[in-house]
This record gives C-alpha cells, sequence and structure tokens, in this order.
C-alpha cells in the first residue's frame, strides 16, 4: 500500500521511502520546479524536452546525442539529476532566471532513488480509476467503529500517534448538530442524549438529525457555493432573478436522498433525458447560475460565449476536481489538457438556445433569461410540491434548453470570442477518460461519461467535498485542483476505497455522509496534546476532532436559533434582513429592483442565512466578514480567516442584539433564580453546562449590570431591532440580563464547532 502524504506545513519527519513513487514523491517536484519550461504547453516548452512524458523523457537530447535526460538505474548518468543536484549556475536546474525555487536536498535525493531505483513512470494518481483497497491493519483493534478508522489509525500508528477519546457527549451533540442541520441542538435534544445510556444513543441522534429538513437546508449551502448561486443577474446592472425554485428542488433533493449520479445527471441534462418531467428540468437551473448581463450596447456573442465558458469551467471544477479552466486560452501549462480538449469539452454546452443579451433591466418578466420554464400553481400542487411559491404571481425560472440547430464549436485562439481555430466535436480529456463514441454527443452523453465505472474522478470529488464539510479540510486538500498542482492525498488508499463503496452503493449520499459520522476518526475530543502539535501541528493524521468556526450562515442561524427567533420555513424567496444603509445605494447603476435596499419585516426577518438575498456586486456584508461566496463563480472551498472585523461584527450586528435581547426576555419569564437563567442561556448558546467559575463570572457581570445600569441606558441598550418588548419587563432588568446573553454569543466558543 501506498503511504504517501503531503504534510506540507507538518512537522512529521521527511522520510525517504523504501520505494519512491513517481506520483507521490516525483511528479509534485517536477510539476513544481520544471514544468514551466518542460511540461505539457508548447507555447512554453524549453529545448523540446518534456518531462511529463516518458517517451521524450528517456530519448537522447537534441543538443547532445550522447546524453539522456534520464538513463533508468543511473543516476550519475541522467541529466536531470546532475542539473538538479549542480552548483554551478550555468547548469543548475532551474535556472536562476526562472524565478523557480532550487530543489531541497532531500527532493534531490527522491530523484537520486527514484532514477536508481529505474526512473519508472506512473499515469497521474488522480486519473487512475479507483480501487477498493484491503483494509489496513491495527494495533488498537479497540478504537475503529468502522472501516474509515482503519485507515486512518494504521498511518497515525506509522507515526506513532495515538487517536484521541471519543469528545464528551455535549460537545459531539454540538458538532454532529451543527454539520447535519446547521443548527444548535435544543435544550430538549441535550437533555435527552445525556440520558441516555445505551450503546447506540449516538446513532440515534445521527438518524434523527438526518431526517430533519434542516439536514437538506444544511447540505445544499456547500452546494449554492459550487453552483454559483444568487438572486441577481451579475454585471453592472445586477438586476434581480427568481432562481430560488432551484434552490428549493436542490434542498428537496437532498432531503429525498435522491442518488448522486441522478442528482448531478438532472441537472446537467434533465431536459434531455426520455420523457422529461417539470422536475429534471427545473434541476438544470444549475447550469443557468452564472452571471448574465443586462447592459445594452454589449457585444452579443461576447457574452454568449462567456456563457458557455463558465458552465465549462464550472464542469471541470465542481465536477472533475481539475483546473481545466486553464486551457481556455492554451494548453495547461501543468496538466495534460489541451486548448482543443477544452473546447471539445465546451462544445457540449454550447448549443443552449441563448444569446448574449436578451433584455435590459426591466420587471418581472427579466427575472429569468430564455430557455425559461414557468411554475404554475398547478405545478406546485402536484409535481413541484416542494417549490415554496408564496403567491399566485407569474414565476419563471432559468432553465436549460439547446437549439434544434446545432452550433459549430471552434477553438478560440487565445480565448478570444471572435478568433475562430479549428472547429472541434464534443469529446473530453483522453488523460482522464476517452469519450465513448456509443454516448450521444450532448450533455446527456457527458452525463454518462462522467459518471461510467471507468471515470476516475466523479466519485472522489464528491467524496473529497463530503469529507471537507465534515472534517474542514479534503483527503486532497486542494479540492478544487486534483492535478499536479494540487495537494497530495492525505489518506490515498481511504479516499479510493470510500470512492469505490460509494459507487458500488448506489451513490447513496446519505449513506456516505452516516459512514463520515458514525466514525471513531469523527467523533475524537478536539483537545490538543503537546506532543500532536509537535507531529502533526495541521492535524494531517486526524489524531484530534476538528475545531473551526462555523459557516457564515450558521453563525446568523446559531443566534436566531437560540434565541427562539428563527423562522424554520423551508425555501420560498430570498429576504433582506437588517443591513447597513447605503451600501446597495452606493453600488448601483440606479436601474433595476436591487437599486435600493428594502428590507423584510415580520418573520421573514429572522430566516436562516442561506435566505439571505445575494446581490453579487453588493454581497450581505455580514456573510462576507465571515468569508461566504459572493457566488462571482464556482467554489468549492471556502477560505476561513480570522479577522477583528468578525469580533466587531458580533458585537454590533442588531441580529445578534435583538436575539440577545429577546432571549433575555423570554429568560426573565422564567419563575426561577438569576443564575437558573444564566445556566439556561448559557446552554442554549455554547451548547454545554457551564462549570462554576464561567457561571461565577456572569452572574458577577449581571449583578454588576444591576447595580450600575441607569434607565436611560437601558433604554439605548434595549432600543435595537424590530421584535416587541415585553411591557411587564423591568427595562434595567432586562438590558442587564441581554449584556449577559450578548456576551455569551460573543464568546469565541460560541460560533465554533468543537
Amino acid at each position: 500500500m501506498l503511504h504517501a502524504c503531503n504534510h506540507s506545513g507538518s512537522n512529521i519527519d521527511e522520510q525517504i521511502p523504501d520505494t519512491v513513487s513517481y506520483n507521490f514523491n516525483i511528479r509534485p517536484i517536477l510539476s513544481d520546479k520544471c514544468y514551466k519550461c518542460h511540461g505539457p504547453d508548447a507555447s512554453k516548452r524549453q529545448a523540446n524536452l518534456r518531462l511529463d512524458k516518458p517517451e521524450v523523457a528517456f530519448k537522447a537530447l537534441r543538443d547532445n546525442p550522447n546524453a539522456h535526460v534520464l538513463v533508468p538505474g543511473s543516476p550519475e548518468m541522467s541529466e536531470l539529476f546532475r542539473r538538479v543536484s549542480a552548483s554551478d549556475t550555468s547548469e543548475m536546474m532551474p535556472p536562476a532566471n526562472s524565478n523557480l525555487k532550487r530543489l531541497t536536498p532531500h527532493e534531490v535525493e527522491l530523484v537520486k532513488k527514484w532514477i536508481k531505483q529505474g526512473a519508472k513512470f506512473e499515469k497521474h494518481w488522480a486519473f487512475v480509476p479507483p480501487k477498493s483497497w484491503p483494509i489496513p491493519e491495527v494495533k488498537d483493534k479497540a478504537w475503529p467503529k468502522n472501516q474509515i478508522d482503519y485507515f486512518i489509525l494504521h498511518k497515525q500508528e506509522q507515526y506513532d500517534l495515538a487517536p484521541n477519546p471519543e469528545a464528551d457527549k455535549e460537545r459531539l451533540l454540538k458538532r454532529v448538530s451543527f454539520d447535519l442541520t446547521g443548527l444548535p441542538p435544543s435544550l430538549e435534544m441535550m437533555d435527552r442524549f445525556l440520558a441516555d445510556k445505551s450503546p447506540n444513543a449516538y446513532e440515534k441522534i445521527v438518524d434523527e438529525l438526518m431526517k430533519s429538513p434542516a439536514y437538506g437546508e444544511k447540505m445544499t449551502l456547500h452546494w449554492l457555493d459550487v453552483s454559483r448561486y444568487a438572486d441577481s443577474h451579475g454585471y453592472q446592472d445586477d438586476n434581480y432573478r427568481t432562481q430560488w425554485p432551484w434552490r428549493d428542488w436542490v434542498i428537496h433533493a437532498f432531503n429525498e436522498n435522491l442518488p448522486y449520479n441522478k442528482f448531478i445527471t438532472w441537472q446537467l441534462a434533465g431536459d434531455l433525458m426520455p420523457n422529461s418531467t417539470k422536475e429534471q428540468l427545473l434541476a438544470t437551473g444549475f447550469n443557468r447560475n452564472h452571471k448574465i448581463t443586462e447592459e445594452g450596447g454589449v457585444i452579443n456573442e461576447e457574452y454568449r460565449v462567456a456563457y458557455v465558458t463558465d458552465r465549462t469551467n464550472t464542469f471541470g471544477k465542481a465536477l472533475l476536481g481539475c483546473t481545466i479552466e486553464c486551457a481556455h486560452c492554451h494548453d495547461h501549462k501543468y496538466d495534460p489538457f489541451s486548448q482543443k480538449e477544452y473546447y471539445q469539452l465546451y462544445a457540449f454546452f454550447n448549443s443552449v438556445k441563448e444569446p448574449g443579451i436578451q433584455s435590459t433591466v426591466g420587471g418581472p418578466e427579466t427575472y429569468a433569461k430564455r430557455p425559461l420554464m414557468q411554475i404554475t400553481n398547478d405545478d406546485v400542487k402536484s409535481i413541484l410540491k416542494f417549490v415554496n411559491k408564496q403567491d399566485t404571481n407569474k414565476l419563471i425560472v432559468s432553465v436549460m434548453g439547446d437549439s434544434e440547430v446545432y452550433r459549430k464549436t471552434y477553438i478560440l485562439k487565445r480565448g478570444n470570442y471572435d478568433t475562430h481555430g479549428d472547429e472541434v466535436l464534443p469529446g473530453t480529456p483522453k488523460a482522464i477518460l476517452p469519450f465513448d463514441d456509443s454516448y450521444p454527443k450532448n450533455r446527456l452523453g457527458l452525463a454518462e461519461w462522467l459518471f461510467s465505472p471507468k471515470n476516475p474522478l466523479a466519485a472522489r470529488v464528491f467524496v473529497n467535498q463530503m469529507w471537507q464539510e465534515f472534517f474542514g479540510k479534503g483527503i486532497v486538500k486542494s479540492s478544487g485542483d486534483f492535478g499536479s498542482q494540487g495537494d497530495l492525498p492525505s489518506h490515498f488508499e481511504l479516499l479510493d476505497w470510500l470512492s469505490v463503496d460509494f459507487r458500488d452503493h448506489g451513490w447513496d449520499m446519505k449513506r456516505l455522509v452516516k459512514q463520515l459520522v458514525m466514525s471513531a476518526t469523527y467523533r475524537e475530543s478536539a483537545v490538543i496534546t503537546a506532543s500532536q502539535l509537535k507531529i502533526d501541528p495541521d492535524n494531517t493524521l486526524l489524531s484530534h476532532g476538528p475545531r473551526y468556526r462555523l459557516p457564515a450562515e450558521f453563525v446568523r442561524d446559531m443566534v436566531l436559533a437560540s434565541s427562539g427567533l428563527l423562522t424554520r420555513t423551508i425555501g420560498g424567496p430570498s429576504v433582506n434582513p437588517y443591513q447597513p444603509p447605503g451600501l446597495w445605494e452606493n453600488a448601483t447603476s440606479g436601474r433595476g429592483l436591487l437599486a435600493n435596499y428594502k428590507q423584510v419585516h415580520g418573520p421573514n426577518l429572522y430566516r436562516r442565512g442561506m435566505y439571505t438575498l445575494i446581490k453579487r456586486t453588493v454581497p450581505p456584508v455580514e456573510m462576507a466578514i465571515f468569508d461566504a461566496s459572493n457566488r462571482d463563480q464556482c467554489e468549492v472551498k471556502r477560505l476561513r480567516t480570522n479577522t477583528p472585523l468578525q469580533a466587531l461584527l458580533m458585537e454590533n450586528d442588531p441580529t445578534v442584539l435583538e436575539s440577545a435581547r429577546v432571549l433575555a426576555a423570554k429568560l426573565l419569564q422564567d419563575k426561577s433564580s438569576a443564575k437558573d437563567k444564566i445556566y439556561k442561556a448559557f446552554r442554549l448558546i455554547i451548547c454545554r453546562k457551564p462549570n462554576e467559575q464561567e457561571l461565577a463570572i456572569l452572574n458577577g457581570f449581571y449583578s454588576d449590570e444591576l447595580k450600575t445600569m441607569d434607565k436611560k441606558t437601558a433604554v439605548k441598550v434595549l432600543n435595537v431591532g424590530e421584535y416587541p418588548i415585553p411591557d411587564n419587563l423591568n427595562k434595567i432588568t432586562l438590558a442587564a440580563m441581554m449584556k449577559v446573553v450578548d456576551t455569551i454569543y460573543n464568546l469565541e466558543e460560541a460560533i465554533t464547532k468543537t
């Protein structure tokens, strides 16, 4: 079995393996240090030398027929080793003027040993179909709970690491509740789980959470980033669009556990399926989520090409985990994708019956662009029951639909829309999997190709994204790049095993999710020991549980849910909650429904974060501060920053302050002591019982506020948000309790997955 692991930023000792692997030890070096001049891109290639092709690398040098770049078994006779180990600047590679770093002594030794062992090339690991590796043997046979754990523990034992014990029940419940629903557990669920001493208590909670409608909402959030979903068309005018019924479908699909192959096939080609239903047609909204211009005077073909390009790039990144977009203007510099192959893939999306510009900014008839579908009141009573249509107005959604006339596809020289090169037919990158002639040459055929058992990427890419969702980073850390410049898988055999298992069990997404959260690896305590920090500071080996900040939308959801303000309606149009004044007005063309910000009122003020309206040119500020995507393009992995703005937002956001006030009012209406009220607030927000020291500090703070607060200050503190203040409560008492609750909201643990 392969034991290669990319330990970037880790203190795990760099060891020279017994057998040096081209895929895991040599290719990353060549890709970083050599492919710029000796890689796939013919336009930048020097000395007519390719180091990614063995048939070229083993040839005699063009300028010196007696010399060879590689001589298997003889590093001293190999020009590659001689040049990378040279100290003479006139001979060393990479040359000083290339701005590439020299090989480290460790890398030079790897190259030397690889050549000595025969300089064996391998096809890139990600382009070889996954196989089901045998479950590895481990010393600690009591720890694993499912197959995942054997792979994880096997690697930990190689580095003399031991996994953490299981997290305590309170922290584990908080973790799994946020991971499966995006919401904190209720007090009733906490008490029930703590009281349940049965061996399957945790599994019962997992099953309960996965049956919740909120499960579909949580799973959908990642897919909204992937599909670049937004509520506006983008570009300068950035007017409103009604694409939200597609979002309702995604929630429905996750809750109904639609198999992943159908989930993707419907989105790629629901319109082309035999006897296509309205639900399958709605699913194709995935490929119409891109930006669409409404500006007069633009060049029609330029923008139509931009739309097709977006769909092609999204397919590559979201479903293949490849930077296929790098071959838009020229051959890929690092991966074996030619520009011709890029446009062959592009050809699948090039026949959509759409112009570059269809209409300028207008009324409801412009909220979707042809091809479109109308969702009627009868539809939402029958086949589209999951669509939360709230009125009888006409509802239209942009979907896919090909033209009756075949549109020819050409290579676009340097990516320019109006500079045609050779004509190409639909096809796929041969390095991944050649396109079978038995498939129809349309998007439905592309979906068949994607889910062929021979396709090496479809299962791996989705399994990796799901692992990222639950563990904070993927087995392949660069989840959007499985190519030569991407990270190596930390647990290659596990990724393969999970991918084959996922495929062989009918692409069952809920089964995969349950496998992940039921593992002992997922349940580990997040406490970090000194030895873990020294050996594996990045937790690549997963010797402790994941601990990181909640996504932006779930920060909002946590605040609203714990206060009791959350409106739990599923689906429907997006809403405009509180926002600082002037943001939209200072960045608008002045045209369209979204020229001015119109805040909603009542229950819509308290909807989940995923329903906040996203205007692409001015995305929701509170979401942006917490690293949410602006949905400008496909995003498979969010940044995770830690800035003072986040603390300032938590201290000043009207939603947080209002929630603190509302929860304080509810607590004061309980017939209990102040200490018990604070105890309850802490549990609702932090999802565990406070210790005596924490409770004493908060209780002391409450007492101090009661002593120092005057009525004028209290009225000012309470003057936030639209939810009414109960008339029967003392303003000073309420303001003091509100400040305590707000303090709890501002604890780091409140917005952290523990």
